[in-house]
């Protein structure tokens, strides 16, 4: 299985924490999953009555699978973190400007992991210093094979 990154994220939002969860997935959606026909684009993740959820996290349909039991692409998936590590998220996502974004996805021990990030936006500004510094260090790399 090839990792899914969400390299949106990266360039939107400034990474404070990093999580691994689990994700409770139908056997459809494993089987998408591992075919690498799943997306991160736009994906979020919340917290609603005690368990953190994903949203937005877009799984294609199994194509082998009969279409009475394929499953929804954007259903809402539940992670599954420690009680500790969830108490923890609920306490930094009420601070401003924190939230909780799925970073990439991969296969450990057959089992699919989330890694959620407690992340805060970035400002236009923050992005074009990013840019610029992303530049500066390729120009120096090709400078250096030069010599």
């Amino acid at each position: 299985m090839k990792t899914i990154i969400n390299r949106k994220a990266r360039h939107d939002y400034e990474i404070i924490e990093t999580y691994e969860a689990g994700i409770e997935l139908k056997g459809s959606e494993v089987k998408s999953i591992r075919t690498g026909s799943a997306n991160l684009k736009d994906s979020y993740a919340e917290i609603d009555n005690g368990e953190v959820y994903i949203n937005n996290f877009h799984i294609s349909p199994y194509k082998f699978a009969s279409a009475h039991t394929n499953h929804d692409p954007y259903r809402k998936k539940k992670l599954l973190l420690h009680k500790s590590e969830i108490r923890k998220l609920i306490g930094k996502t009420k601070e401003k400007g924190l939230t909780l974004v799925p970073l990439k996805v991969y296969s450990k021990n057959g089992k699919i992991k989330v890694e959620i990030a407690l992340a805060k936006g970035k400002k236009l500004y923050d992005k074009r210093k990013d840019i610029k510094e992303k530049d500066i260090r390729r120009e120096q790399e090709r400078a250096m094979k030069e010599f």
